[in-house]
């Protein structure tokens, strides 16, 4: 457990720190998220251990969280996602990969199962339109089925080629991914949502259980943006803002001048919603969720990044929605 008094000293050092990042490091970080499969040297950050105020269970007493990793994830507990599943754990919550297929039994135990940038195996090396679901009818049938029953599903789809994969998935609860990649073109850094601007919304993940919880900005690594069917009743987190757009390339990370753009604005970058006795929490990007190192002066991405400083109280506040933790 911390005190109020060092979680507010995390923060504010963190604030110091963004002042003196120069903008070509943010630079490397978005172009490092928007890429073909990452390059040597990308790691976790095993030094990045936030403080966490007031856990919800003692270590090893929550329920039971599964990462998917038999999907050809780009996320895994142990690879990209080591910190995302550590900082979960000190939050008391039990977390194991899931290394088979989605069936009933395989899931009946989990409280909350984590999906991050799954793919299907056509594109586990080459990354071309088009991209197939990364999971069966069978399976796609068995995630429905258990979140129906009560299960929570966090669902995470970066840039093409992940919302293609993943598609068909959140087509079930609602939700229409789009594959391509969010951008703001000639802008450096991170998108941030902001309070002030409305970009970030008020909800009960984004309030947080006092104020040292509560949310005031989150930023994102490029990713994609997404909207929900009419008919779906979706509580919206992350906003895109002015200025952004979404770009379609056929291959990833290629751009030109005829690759097809619109306007991302309106459009989330992060949303919840119900479905039957469950929940489901919808993200278009996954960066926002890691803490990675690269190259040999350890250029930070992801929640360790400095304009990314509540970015880890923000999951921890998504999957305690999601588990019914408080109430």
């Amino acid at each position: 457990m911390t005190s109020v008094h060092d979680e507010l000293t995390f923060r504010r050092n963190r604030e110091v720190r963004i002042r003196a990042v120069v903008s070509i490091v943010a630079a490397a970080v978005v172009a490092a998220c928007a890429s073909t499969p990452a390059g040597p040297g990308q790691r976790p950050d095993l030094e990045y251990q936030p403080p966490i105020i007031d856990p919800v269970f003692d270590v090893g007493a929550g329920p039971l969280v599964l990462i998917d990793e038999a999907h050809f994830n780009f996320h895994t507990a142990e690879g990209r996602y080591r910190t995302f599943a550590e900082l979960l754990r000190r939050d008391g919550y039990v977390v194991r990969p899931h290394t088979g297929p989605f069936t009933e039994s395989a899931l009946a135990a989990a409280r909350v199962l984590v999906i991050s940038n799954a793919l299907n195996e056509d594109d586990a090396e080459e990354w071309v339109l088009p991209n197939p679901s990364a999971f069966t009818p069978s399976e796609i049938d068995a995630v429905e089925a258990w979140v129906e029953g009560g299960g929570s599903l966090m669902l995470i789809a970066d840039h093409m080629p992940f919302p293609g994969a993943a598609g068909e998935l959140a087509e079930r609860f609602g939700l229409l991914f789009i594959n391509g990649y969010a951008r703001r073109p000639g802008a450096r850094g991170p998108i941030t949502f902001t309070r002030a601007d409305d970009s970030l919304r008020s909800h009960p993940i984004t309030n947080g259980r006092s104020a040292a919880e509560r949310i005031e900005s989150v930023a994102t690594f490029g990713g994609q943006a997404f909207r929900a069917h009419p008919d779906t009743r979706v509580e919206p987190l992350l906003v895109m803002g002015e200025g952004t757009v979404m770009d379609l390339p056929a291959t990833a990370s290629q751009f030109t001048d005829t690759t097809p753009r619109f306007s991302a604005v309106g459009l989330m970058q992060g949303a919840v919603l119900h479905h039957g006795a469950g929940r489901v929490a919808a993200f278009g990007e996954a960066a926002m969720f890691s803490a990675q190192v690269f190259g040999v002066e350890r250029f930070p991405m992801g929640m360790n990044d400095p304009a990314a400083g509540e970015n880890y109280q923000f999951l921890l506040n998504v999957v305690r929605w999601l588990s019914g933790q408080p109430r």
